[in-house]
């Protein structure tokens, strides 16, 4: 026998359905916040890291400490089981933004 649900078994998988899916949507809100917050936090470490730069006449972009970082973020989300290539171009696009801040803030006149 071939069961087809009913127009009151479908509603309520329906609710459950929905309810579950503002669940998952309500973490994924708190994930994107916290990463979010995070990044902040890691701008304004190397915020701090151009400004010393700039200081002691430092180049902006690091290709050693770069090729390293994207090293170890793969290792990483091979452990965590994302895609490693993923989280190089992520890191990428952040090294790239950090590199930028860097030439900004040595660009600045200093006195």
């Amino acid at each position: 026998m071939n069961e087809q649900p009913t127009a009151s078994h479908t509603l309520v998988g329906d609710e459950q359905a929905q309810e579950r899916l503002r669940a998952l949507r309500g973490s994924i809100d708190n994930l994107d916040a916290a990463l979010v917050h995070l990044l902040a936090e890691r701008f304004k470490c190397t915020q701090q890291v151009g400004e010393l730069k700039a200081v002691h006449h430092l180049p902006a972009a690091d290709p050693a400490r770069e090729a390293d970082q994207i090293a170890r973020l793969r290792r990483l989300a091979v452990e965590a089981r994302l895609d490693p290539a993923f989280a190089e171009k992520f890191l990428n696009f952040i090294i790239d933004e950090v590199v930028r801040h860097h030439r900004a803030i040595a660009a600045r006149p200093r006195s």
